[in-house]
């Protein structure tokens, strides 16, 4: 099993980084955390890496499932989306599978939950771009 979901794009890195915005807000995610690992990595040890955003998206409802489930679940929150350059007008757009790192859990409460976000995020990552 896949820990992750991606797609390929011919968007250039900026559009693709507020299109997968977008795709979130659409599926009622909004974004806790925005890092940009490019910036990071020029600032803290002076090397130049690809464009690279790492966008922590929390489902509110979902989240509150989940820590009603379990309580330290939120050592797993919130569920990352990655968007990379691969190329000129070429990025990848990436989520976590939640489904995928729930299991490690081990708690049955969470399949339910895991399984819904991992519907959503599906829906964001194949509907990035989409109208």
């Amino acid at each position: 099993m896949n820990y992750y979901m991606a797609r390929e794009l011919a968007l250039p890195f900026d559009a693709a980084v507020t299109a997968t915005i977008e795709a979130l807000k659409r599926e009622g995610f909004g974004v806790l955390t925005d890092i940009d690992v490019q910036a990071t990595l020029r600032q803290k040890l002076g090397v130049e890496f690809r464009k690279y955003r790492i966008l922590g998206a929390c489902h509110p409802p979902s989240a509150h499932r989940a820590l009603q489930a379990e309580e330290r679940i939120g050592l797993m929150l919130p569920c990352n989306v990655i968007v990379q350059e691969r190329g000129p007008d070429r990025t990848e757009v990436a989520a976590i599978d939640p489904a995928a790192s729930l299991m490690a859990v081990g708690n049955p409460m969470l399949r339910d939950v895991g399984t819904e976000v991992r519907a959503k995020l599906e829906r964001v990552v194949q509907g990035i771009g989409a109208p």
